[in-house]
Parts: structure tokens; C-alpha cells; sequence
């Protein structure tokens, strides 16, 4: 990561919120670049490569979902978005485009500070070997998981995952037979007790997406599979040799 403890871009057309959080995240060690809309805040990613977005829905020009959208072509930059929107479906239409949090306005600073600090450092992790059970190599079926470079292949095709997708899938692969439910996802990936049932739709929505992205059926899950009214499990893996992991239940 650049700078102290990351480069934080911070888009929004309001002037007080971007002075806010430009004032209290430099007080805490980051690095911050600012964006008044859209456009400019695609001119800023891609002149400043920042470690983390926090990125406002409603702005002129480009709105947040145009800008995610577009970042989402080249780059899993974490981005967590920002909204005054009120009904959930709304607020959750970021993360189907690649979001990987969001928080509605009027947020806590401090919990939007938490935030980032839990997914920063989940993504410093990235450069240290991870490896589950000292096996780093996972095969099932058509899909391969390299736990060590945080890669994924379908069909012998990398898919590309954001940091939570790939953090999701990794925490149900490597408790494999245990069922989380969407509490203990939120709490391990995001590291806060959600307010509201509304929080815990996070969930879902990249649960979702995953599947779209490695399961043959989406609509038939077969790797990760939903306990019905409990949460969501990975099947047991059985079989492990020579540093491949091949078969589950």
C-alpha cells in the first residue's frame, strides 16, 4: 500500500462530508484524495491508484454506480459506497455491481473508519501465503482455488473475484461441513454486529454473486449450498493429498 496506512479516494459532492472524512482519515495515519463527482473521481483512480474508495451514490455527472461499474472493468479495489437512499433494494444495487460494502447516510464516521480499517487489512494480508490446513491447492471438480495467490480458475479460466468475494469463499472452504449464519459471515468478514436485519442482506447479495461467478448452476448450488433458515456452508471436504485438496460431500 502507498503512503502511511493506505490511499484513501473519497468521492462525494457534498464539500462538508469530503472535508470531514478528509480531516479525521488523515488524523489516523491515511493518505486521502478527493472527488466532487463522477468523472473526477475516475480521473483520480486512475491517476492515484488508491488502496480503498468511498464512494457517494448520488452525484452529478457520473453517479456512484456509473463510476463502480467502470472501476469494476479494471481494477478490485475495495469500494465501499455511500447512500441516502432509504429502501433496501436500492442500497443494495452497489454491491450487485461490485460494491463490496455500503453504509446509508446520515453514518458514524467511526464505523465508516472501522470499516476501512477491517477491509485494509484484510487486503494487506493478501501479501503473506494463506494457506488452509497446509494445502494450498484446492481442486473440485472444474474449479481450482490457490489459496496461496488468492486466484480462482473455472474451466481452467481465472475468474475474478473482489476481496470479499474471494474472503467468503475462502472462510467457507476452510471450515468446510460448518454452516455460518449471515451474523458470524458479517462479523468475520466485515467485523460488525449489523443494527438491522437489513445489514445482514450483505450477505446474500455476495453470496449470490459468488455462485454467478463459480458455481455450473447458480440456481442449483452444489459447492455453496444454503441451510435452509441456519445460513450458508461449504460441503465437507473428505480427501486431501499431495498439497490437493480433490473431493467433497
Amino acid at each position: 500500500m502507498s503512503g502511511h496506512k493506505g490511499k484513501i479516494l473519497v468521492v462525494d459532492d457534498e464539500a462538508s462530508i469530503r472535508r470531514i472524512l478528509q480531516t479525521r482519515l488523515e488524523m489516523i495515519g491515511y493518505d486521502v484524495v478527493k472527488a466532487k463527482d463522477g468523472e473526477e473521481a475516475l480521473l483520480a483512480f486512475r491517476r492515484e491508484a488508491p488502496d480503498l474508495i468511498v464512494l457517494d451514490v448520488m452525484m452529478p455527472k457520473l453517479d456512484g454506480y456509473g463510476v463502480c461499474q467502470e472501476i469494476r472493468k479494471q481494477s478490485d479495489v475495495p469500494i465501499i459506497m455511500l447512500t441516502a437512499l432509504a429502501d433496501v433494494a436500492e442500497r443494495i444495487a452497489g454491491l450487485n455491481i461490485g460494491a463490496d460494502d455500503y453504509m446509508t447516510k446520515p453514518f458514524s464516521p467511526k464505523e465508516l473508519e472501522a470499516r476501512i480499517a477491517c477491509i485494509l487489512r484484510r487486503l494487506l494480508q493478501k501479501t503473506s501465503v494463506n494457506v488452509i490446513d497446509n494445502f494450498s491447492l484446492i481442486h473440485l471438480g472444474n474449479l481450482k482455488i490457490d489459496t496461496s495467490k488468492r486466484q480462482v480458475y473455472k474451466n481452467e479460466q481465472r475468474i475474478r473475484l473482489t476481496d470479499v468475494e474471494f474472503n467468503l469463499l475462502e472462510l467457507l472452504v476452510s471450515h468446510s461441513g460448518k454452516v455460518f449464519s449471515r451474523l458470524e459471515i458479517l462479523q468475520q468478514l466485515w467485523g460488525f454486529v449489523p443494527e438491522t436485519n437489513a445489514d445482514t442482506r450483505v450477505v446474500d447479495v455476495h453470496i449470490s454473486r459468488l455462485r454467478t461467478k463459480i458455481e455450473s448452476d447458480p440456481n442449483l448450488p452444489e459447492l455453496i449450498v444454503t441451510a435452509r433458515g441456519s445460513g450458508y456452508f461449504f460441503p465437507r471436504i473428505i480427501s486431501k493429498r499431495a498439497g490437493i485438496t480433490e473431493k467433497y460431500d
